[in-house]
């Protein structure tokens, strides 16, 4: 975790970022780190509470962590990216059968505007999200979610609309570490 002035993918500006690359490079650090949401996700498969055929994850931050969750529940991960576009997109030769069922996996959760990128271009191919699964849930207390939320790590970070920024009006200039371009 970063502390300073921010400004997130979804356009949002924070006074933390959480950089998951830095404990992505690790695998065993992943595999530890992710292990949990991955027993969360296997009892609740074990009891029907929950069914999924893959995992997707939007790209970037989403690719390792669908991998290493597909790893630990022997499901086959891969992932959407944004096409000449902009758009979100499955591309690569992946391919999904009408009806299947898919857990999409971020590195962290903000506002969820990747994850509902992700499922709009999946569902548009005939899948159906059936959950998200991340490192961090990031989001504001009481924030809904289009799906269950299976989150290794749930902190709490400020963040504001950029009109509204706090470190805004103090003129602290923003960093952009992420990788959407706005």
């Amino acid at each position: 975790m970063q502390e300073g002035h921010f400004l997130l993918s979804s356009g949002r500006h924070s006074d933390r970022y959480f950089q998951c690359a830095r404990l992505l490079q690790y695998p065993d650090r992943a595999a530890e780190a992710l292990a949990p949401v991955a027993e969360r996700l296997r009892s609740d498969m074990a009891t029907g509470l929950l069914a999924a055929e893959a995992l997707v994850g939007p790209a970037l931050g989403g690719i390792i962590v669908a991998w290493e969750l597909g790893r630990q529940l022997g499901l086959p991960a891969f992932f959407t990216e944004r096409d000449d576009t902009g758009a979100m997109s499955l591309r690569r030769g992946f391919e999904l059968r009408p009806g299947m069922r898919i857990i999409i996996a971020e590195d962290v959760v903000t506002t969820g505007k990747s994850s509902g990128e992700a499922a709009a271009a999946l569902e548009a191919l005939g899948a159906r999200v059936t959950a998200l699964a991340c490192l961090v849930d990031r989001r504001a207390a009481g924030a809904p979610s289009s799906w269950p939320l299976y989150a290794a790590a749930t902190i709490k970070a400020a963040n504001w609309e950029a009109a509204g920024c706090e470190l805004c009006t103090q003129g602290i200039p923003a960093v952009k570490p992420g990788s959407r371009k706005l």
